[in-house]
Formats: structure tokens, C-alpha cells, sequence
């Protein structure tokens, strides 16, 4: 069972969810629905290490 939401339209690298996973616990759920958006404005269908990071920038983390 996961502890955040991934949702099913779109695949993490194992390298996105490692970062995804030191996020802390009380903030992830909110950042993991941010990157899939995100990734979903990009039109891109995998998240990655790159856009984990993006997300982090541009989000202020």
C-alpha cells in the first residue's frame, strides 16, 4: 500500500518515487498530486528524477 497518491494515467522511475519517498510523510500526498499535475501540463506520461526536481524548484522545497 502506498502512502501517497499515485494515480493510475501515469508511471514514477524508481529514481522519482526514492525522491518522492524523503519528502516528509505530512506534505507528501500534496506534492505527489502537484507533480502529477505538473507532469500532465508538461504532456509528459513518466515522472522523473527531472521533474521531481522541477517540481521541488518551482514549488519551493
Amino acid at each position: 500500500m502506498n502512502d501517497f497518491p499515485i494515480t493510475g494515467d501515469l508511471q514514477w522511475t524508481p529514481s522519482a518515487l526514492a525522491m518522492l519517498k524523503k519528502i516528509p510523510f505530512f506534505v507528501r500526498p500534496q506534492a505527489t498530486v502537484r507533480i502529477q499535475n505538473l507532469a500532465r501540463a508538461a504532456g509528459v506520461e513518466v515522472v522523473t528524477v527531472e521533474l521531481v526536481e522541477q517540481a521541488r524548484l518551482e514549488f519551493g522545497q
